[in-house]
């Protein structure tokens, strides 16, 4: 808070200097008495000279005095201008014009400023005043305007109220006075630590906690910002997928090799030049702590949680909620995070089909606002095979609603939702809430949880895919999928959509499905360049179309915000190796120019595609990349390039101009896929 300003002198201060008797001097040389017994009016030594409202007057004010003779009139330049007046009926008034005080506060300062008012003294003893702004006491009033009754102003942290006499009445404020309403906790939008959380002051002028300080990733409350300060801090960091805190979580595969060897794994990647320390928990318990060196990454292995992992191909569900059933991975350096589940493709002379990896999103980029992309239940020889999604909250007391879209209603009932899909489930920090298909019957068969919708009343994570499926249907073989889904916030009107390269040499696309789906009624679509028997409307939210088969490259555009899934075909579609997969396409608008993207060693062939302007200047580990096919008239074009094994896996992609990237992998019946990186800017609807 800010201190009040000093006071200013009072006249009795100037009174003991000497300046009072030099005016009283000068005033008295205008008086005198004729000997008729008649006064002549004298100057107030306090006429013309300013006062603090609150200090002492001079009390020497000739009082009126009676007499018959007509009155004279007394000026003295630069005191006062006074007089008397006798009327006819042998009365004396006295009229004298004296400066008073007002008092106004600006927010931060309080001013002082002189009023003149102007008072009658009457012979009988009584006295008028006209309209002012202050009171004087012993027994008489000098006033300027009458303040408004309930009018608060604010002088330092002392609430003045104007009550109904017209006078103030004060309060000292025990956090802080704000004008026109009073005394309240805080002024927004002001910062403050408490112990080792930064406060922000809300709309309701109330703190409210902002963010802790975590000193895991590097972070301590700086007392005189009131905000965390740091490498990690959020208002550093931005809103990408680089961050400094994650929420890794395993989900369900089919361990189809006994015995399963293969492992969960998140790989680290740092961004920066200095060395990163990571710290894994799980429900509280520390579970894992190790350092990754500057512009280097590293794989750390975690342990499965099988009631998520659900890993026989008979455990289609139910439903269920874990508590503590993610990891959290904390860095003390900004940082990007991969999962993969399993890692290896090969391992002690194994095979793993099952692969898929998922780009994480940190914390401070999540919302409350997800629709999911998924595939089919897939039913295989007697069993059914489920699509999936998973929540993960971040707070205590997370309400998380469930909102089915029209093939997303035949569920495996359980953790709190309905055999239809619907639910409202309360979740705590690092619970998983992990939702399963059951079948409708048919082949091939409709469940699909595609378009459902996720709202929370605080951050969450969300996951979308399915635990072993054929694309298409009939295609053989069957590969998980997983993604973590992008907030809706985040998405955009749009996108450009490449298939990815067939690993038999070339350069030849392999044909992929694509999904796209609406986040609002009546959403209208167009292509560039056009795409045969593509969907030019979705009526409502939740609604998807598939585009099959399509080796194009197209950007979709829309009215209203979209998701665009795509989906590998199986190995049997062509290409001698790899199987299905799912990534989510980047919108235009979150391209960036600087990417740190990581590719497994251990698999057959790994790629990325590239989209970028026709003109930008792109590298890939310091090469220049050329080559670009043209995209309809979007200006952009696409480079698919192979790209070879290094000692990490880690790979920099740097350009002049916002481009995107998209990382996979085959190996003999599997693969993977993912977006290598975006901004996570919340796009207006």
């Amino acid at each position: 808070m800010q201190a009040s300003p000093a006071m200013k002198p009072t006249y009795l201060d100037m009174h003991r200097t000497g300046l009072g008797a030099v005016i009283l001097a000068l005033g008295l040389s205008g008086c005198g008495d004729d000997g008729t017994g008649v006064t002549a009016n004298t100057a107030t030594l306090t006429d013309n000279l300013p006062s603090t409202g609150g200090g002492p007057t001079d009390p020497t004010v000739d009082p009126p005095t009676t007499g018959t003779t007509p009155p004279t009139t007394g000026t003295t330049e630069g005191t006062s201008n006074s007089g008397s007046v006798g009327d006819t009926l042998g009365m004396t008034t006295s009229t004298s014009t004296s400066i008073t005080t007002e008092t106004t506060s600006e927010p931060s300062t309080g001013t002082t400023q002189g009023v003149v008012s102007e008072s009658t003294s009457t012979t009988d003893g009584t006295t008028t005043t006209e309209p002012g702004s202050s009171s004087s006491t012993g027994g008489s009033s000098s006033t300027g305007e009458q303040c408004v009754e309930g009018t608060v102003t604010c002088m330092g942290n002392t609430a003045q109220t104007c009550n109904a006499m017209g006078g103030l009445d004060s309060e000292d404020c025990p956090g802080a006075c704000l004008d026109g309403v009073g005394c309240v906790d805080c002024i927004a939008p002001d910062f403050q630590c408490t112990g080792n959380v930064s406060q922000k002051c809300n709309d309701n002028n109330t703190w409210e906690d902002l963010e802790t300080c975590d000193d895991l990733q590097g972070l301590s409350c700086d007392a005189n910002l009131g905000q965390c300060a740091g490498n990690c801090a959020a208002a550093l960091l931005g809103t990408s997928y680089i961050g400094c805190d994650y929420y890794p979580v395993t989900l369900a595969n089919l361990h189809e090799t006994q015995p399963w060897v293969f492992h969960f794994a998140v790989v680290v990647a740092n961004t920066t030049n200095a060395m990163a320390t990571i710290t894994v928990t799980k429900g509280g318990n520390m579970v894992q702590q190790t350092t990754v060196g500057p512009g280097t990454a590293k794989v750390i292995q975690l342990p499965y949680v099988d009631q998520l992992v659900k890993s026989t191909i008979n455990e289609s569900g139910p439903s269920v909620l874990v508590p503590d059933g993610a990891y959290r991975l904390r860095s003390n350096q900004p940082v990007t995070v991969y999962q993969y589940e399993p890692i290896e493709y090969t391992l002690q002379n194994l095979f793993s089909f099952t692969n898929d990896a998922s780009l994480l999103l940190p914390v401070n980029t999540w919302s409350g606002n997800y629709i999911v992309a998924s595939y089919y239940h897939w039913p295989f020889q007697g069993f059914n095979v489920p699509g999936f999604y998973a929540v993960v909250a971040r707070q205590d007391n997370t309400k998380v609603t469930l909102l089915p879209s029209a093939t997303g209603k035949s569920i495996v009932p359980g953790g709190g939702v309905a055999a239809n899909g619907t639910g409202v489930v309360m979740l705590n920090e690092g619970d998983v809430l992990e939702v399963f298909t059951q079948p409708l019957g048919g082949v091939p068969d409709k469940s699909d949880l595609t378009g459902t919708i996720i709202q929370a009343d605080k951050p969450v994570e969300v996951f979308g895919g399915h635990k072993c499926t054929q694309v298409p249907v009939g295609t053989q073989a069957c590969d998980r999928l997983e993604e973590a889904m992008l907030p809706i916030e985040t998405l955009a009107k749009k996108y450009i959509v490449t298939p990815p390269l067939i690993p038999t040499g070339g350069n030849v696309p392999k044909a992929q499905m694509v999904r796209i789906i609406a986040t609002e009624d009546a959403t209208a679509l167009t292509y560039d360049p056009a795409v045969p028997g593509a969907p030019a409307m979705l009526a409502k939210a939740g609604d998807w179309a598939e585009i099959a088969k399509t080796v194009a490259d197209f950007q979709v555009s829309s009215d209203k915000k979209i998701l665009v899934s795509q989906y590998m075909q199986g190995q049997a579609a062509g290409g001698n190796s790899g199987d299905p997969a799912m990534a989510l396409a980047v919108a235009t608008e979150q391209f960036r120019k600087n990417y740190l993207v990581h590719a497994p060693i251990n698999y057959e062939t790994n790629y990325v595609n590239i989209v970028a302007p026709m003109d930008a200047v792109i590298t890939l580990d310091g090469a220049a990349v050329g080559g670009y096919k043209a995209i309809g008239a979007t200006g952009y074009g696409v480079a698919r390039i192979k790209i070879g094994n290094n000692v990490d896996g880690n790979h920099d992609l740097l350009g002049d101009k916002p481009f995107g990237v998209a990382v996979y992998g085959y190996g003999q019946y599997t693969s993977y896929w993912y977006p290598g990186g975006l901004d996570l800017e919340t796009i207006p609807m």
